[in-house]
């Protein structure tokens, strides 16, 4: 079994990448968007460092389906990639490298989420029942899908 594992789904979406990565790279036009925004309709959200790009930092806790967890973009390359570091702390501890990169593709962007992380003991046991790919896969769907109803809505 490889130490890692990655979650990768894409989306074409009928914009330019900057549109695209405006939307990325401010944590707070991620309730728009984001699969797991809706999970908990008491989420607690916090905001700090820079407003938006390398720095942004997005902290949430919630009900035990949101959990506790924490997001701070650490690179970014314009009109190309957002990298995400991200941990997860309850309901159980994970730390995972979230990238989005964006290819023009003629009038469309090509947007490709991934996220890779370690195979700790928690996503092994997980992973007796379902592959990490089954379980975030979908989510990571719905999000590319609600992104891009976001994104062309304009």
């Amino acid at each position: 079994m490889p130490e890692h594992y990655v979650v990768e789904r894409e989306q074409r979406i009928h914009a330019s990448p900057a549109a695209v990565q405006e939307r990325i790279v401010d944590f707070r036009r991620w309730q728009a968007w984001s699969p797991w925004e809706d999970v908990d309709p008491a989420l607690r959200r916090s905001y700090s460092g820079a407003p938006s790009g390398v720095g942004a930092v997005y902290e949430w806790e919630g009900n035990r389906k949101a959990g506790k967890g924490r997001m701070e973009i650490t690179s970014v390359e314009p009109d190309r990639s957002v990298a995400v570091d991200l941990q997860f702390l309850k309901p159980f501890k994970a730390r995972n490298v979230t990238t989005f990169t964006t290819e023009q593709r003629g009038d469309d962007t090509l947007v490709r989420w991934s996220m890779t992380g370690p195979r700790t003991f928690m996503t092994r046991v997980m992973g007796i029942f379902s592959s990490m790919d089954k379980m975030i896969g979908p989510d990571f769907e719905k999000g590319l899908d609600r992104l891009k109803a976001d994104v062309e809505a304009g």
